[in-house]
């Protein structure tokens, strides 16, 4: 396995491997380190699409905003490097952020207005660093495949949407969320947990499940939502207590709420704070069935 730190490093494995001549594909797995068995599950998916596997290592700047975690993200790069290996991976790229952008870099990704709703209302511009980030990485690796997890919904779906305004020749593929044995969703910052918080997070699977099940029951969108925010409800009182950001029904493309009206695919999302670690998780295989006003406003 090849580790490279810098633009020539990245040419010169396109070269070895062939992909500047076209007689093979690569696939890449962007991830900001601290990989766990979700990431590892990216990296096998991405390994049956494509001939050899990049991995990009990189805590990004850009997408973290004042107070957030950028200082104290998990930084484990010798236990992802023999994870990457293991997994057979042929490289690893590991900028810092004085390779990725310039000094006085002035152009960056606009989101639009997908990007100022549901987890961009509470993370402003953190999207807009995602897709420059991402962009960025496409260009320098030029994958001819790129693997995210849908655990990172709304991400995945404006990576897809940017491949599609801005015509950037890569395939985009989902990957599922890799849960815990109950049924929390695998994230690198778990590990801030401790083992009370823990347990108070188990409501955000929790309210998914409730939210799918009466969705398969056939409820509507209020139904669905009622149920699974009765479940947050319940851990608002748990000791640590559960502070919900938000609990929305979106069309999984573009992340708009549905109306109590709606019928078909839907997304449910929700994200909360259990003491300072902040969680996100979505289910978004559901079908909701037409309801009434009446069970939206209850």
């Amino acid at each position: 396995m090849i580790v490279v730190e810098d633009r020539a490093g990245l040419t010169a494995v396109r070269e070895t491997l062939g992909a500047t001549r076209g007689e093979a594909t690569i696939a890449l797995v962007p991830t900001m380190g601290a990989l766990h068995e979700g990431h590892r599950s990216l990296i096998r998916l991405a390994r049956q699409r494509a001939d050899h596997v990049v991995v990009s290592i990189f805590v990004n700047p850009l997408q973290f905003g004042p107070g957030e975690d950028f200082s104290r993200y998990p930084r484990t790069l010798a236990a992802d490097l023999a994870a990457c290996e293991a997994e057979g991976v042929v490289a690893v790229f590991t900028p810092d952020p004085a390779a990725m952008y310039l000094p006085d870099r002035q152009v960056s990704v606009s989101a639009g207005g997908m990007g100022t709703v549901v987890e961009g209302e509470f993370r402003p511009g953190h999207f807009e660093g995602v897709l420059t980030v991402v962009l960025k990485l496409f260009n320098l690796v030029r994958p001819d495949i790129a693997v995210f997890g849908q655990k990172d919904a709304q991400q995945l779906a404006l990576i897809r949407r940017m491949v599609a305004d801005l015509d950037v020749p890569v395939e985009i593929v989902g990957a599922p969320t890799v849960r815990e044995p109950d049924g929390l969703a695998l994230s690198s910052r778990n590990r801030y947990l401790a083992p009370q918080e823990r347990v108070t997070a188990l409501a955000l699977s929790r309210a998914l499940r409730e939210g799918a099940r009466l969705a398969e029951a056939g409820a509507g969108a209020g139904e669905v939502l009622g149920g699974a925010r009765a479940v947050l409800e319940e851990a608002r009182t748990a000791e640590p207590p559960l502070a919900v950001d938000y609990l929305v029904l979106v069309d999984p493309a573009t992340f708009t709420e549905v109306g109590p009206s709606h019928q078909g695919q839907a997304l449910l999302a929700v994200a909360a704070r259990v003491g300072a670690t902040r969680l996100i998780d979505n289910i978004g295989d559901i079908t909701v069935s037409p309801g009434h006003p009446s069970q939206a406003d209850s």
